[in-house]
């Protein structure tokens, strides 16, 4: 083929042409790579938040489980008090390899809401840290009565 019959316009790109395609695959590459990386941390995320649901829902159990009885004349007829259940640290039930362990705290609070008929509130909150140790909680609250 005979380059001299080509125009000048013909030939190949131009520098502008260049570079605005070298800008738009840079832009396109980094915003991909943006997008992996987030949604990368939220799945993580999500299974931490799972872990302490799951940790939270435990706690939940252990104070439905506790005994309750008002017509009872034994000492220990009530044992559904919030003194009866310190907070308590644990490990999150996450994937481990070496030391990313990740700690979380459950703190109980337990409330009469009625006498007649007896009803208590129990919530457990679940306390535990992400990246750059942000605080999270996550909470499950449950009504009993006394004779559940």
């Amino acid at each position: 083929m005979n380059f001299s019959l080509l125009r000048s316009s013909e030939r190949a790109f131009t520098l502008v042409e260049v570079v605005t395609a070298t800008a738009v695959s840079a832009f396109t590459m980094a915003a991909t790579i943006y997008g992996y990386t987030l949604t990368a941390k939220r799945a993580e995320w999500a299974g931490y938040s799972l872990a302490a649901q799951s940790l939270a829902t435990q706690g939940l159990e252990q104070a439905r489980a506790a005994k309750w009885d008002p017509w009872s004349s034994g000492t220990n007829a009530d044992l559904l008090v919030s003194s009866n259940f310190p907070a308590s640290v644990k490990i999150l039930d996450i994937p481990v390899a070496g030391t990313n362990v990740v700690y979380a705290t459950n703190f109980w609070t337990i409330s009469t809401i009625s006498t007649n008929p007896n009803v208590r509130m129990i919530r457990v909150d679940c306390v535990w840290k992400f990246l750059k140790n942000k605080v999270y909680t996550n909470t499950v609250v449950s009504y009993r009565a006394s004779d559940q």
